[in-house]
């Protein structure tokens, strides 16, 4: 049975073309079906910010008024969506654009956080991994933005770490990759830890030496791993071999959350 793998790209993870031709040979010589889910919080902030709107995040989670909303959407399932997609069908790679939106993928309600309004935020109550599943059984990749709506159509901003661990467990996936602008999760002097057991996790967020956008992304990986995801990676890219050596278990740059 082929591994099946959800790529979570965010940050300045893939910032160029060459990125995405290096991506785009590592998917095709890979003997494994693979998905993609994107963020993009830098331009989201960018055109959040040319639009005279304030950005305010509250544990790594962006706070999304109803004015935010069509501005977020656009640049997520849009212009990123679209330029993800074009760059890896120009380099091979039979690709499929949707957002949580498509058929239902991620449904979505609204959730706060630390007890306090974010807005139209939502959190994934529901994946319908159909259509998914059958673009892998296309031989194609689905792109996929993690904008997603409620069962009566609100349209909800959904943290892109969390959709992806939703995801991950709606799929059946055997392995979620974090791909971001930093090597892995890091200890109290900075250096990344190799693996990471879920109770570790916990007691680094605790005790403050994870902070940031990382404990959301750790939040939603617990749940993965609760949820039957054998494996978590959170790292950087690494050059075209960086998925071969990842799933044949050679010694990279990353950190491995596990139970």
């Amino acid at each position: 049975m082929k591994k099946r793998i959800l790529l979570k790209i965010g940050g300045a993870a893939f910032s160029d073309k060459a990125a995405f031709a290096e991506l785009a040979g590592a998917i095709k010589s890979l003997d494994a079906e693979v998905l993609i889910l994107h963020g993009g919080g830098v331009e989201i902030s960018e055109a959040l910010k040319a639009a005279k709107r304030e950005t305010v995040f509250i544990n790594g989670v962006r706070i999304t008024q109803k004015e935010d909303v069509d501005i977020v959407e656009s640049i997520l399932s849009e212009t990123i969506n679209g330029r993800i997609a074009s760059y890896l069908t120009e380099n091979g790679v039979e690709c499929e654009r949707m957002s949580g939106k498509s058929d239902a993928l991620l449904v979505a309600e609204k959730t706060a956080r630390d007890g306090k309004d974010i807005g139209f935020v939502g959190e994934i109550v529901q994946v319908n991994p159909w259509i998914v599943l059958d673009v892998l059984s296309k031989n194609r990749v689905p792109i996929i933005s993690p904008i997603s709506a409620s069962p009566e159509g609100v349209t909800y901003n959904v943290n892109a770490d969390t959709a992806a661990a939703a995801l991950a467990i709606g799929a059946f996936c055997t392995d979620l990759v974090y791909f971001s602008d930093v090597p892995g999760v890091l200890d109290e002097n900075k250096n990344v830890l190799p693996t990471l057991t879920v109770d570790a996790g916990r007691f680094l967020i605790q005790t403050g030496i994870i902070s940031g956008g990382m404990v959301a992304k750790l939040e939603s990986i617990f749940r993965v791993i609760d949820q039957g995801v054998e494996r978590v990676h959170v790292m950087q890219w690494q050059g075209r071999d960086t998925l071969r050596h990842l799933i044949d278990g050679r010694d990279i740059i990353k950190t491995t959350i596990k139970r």
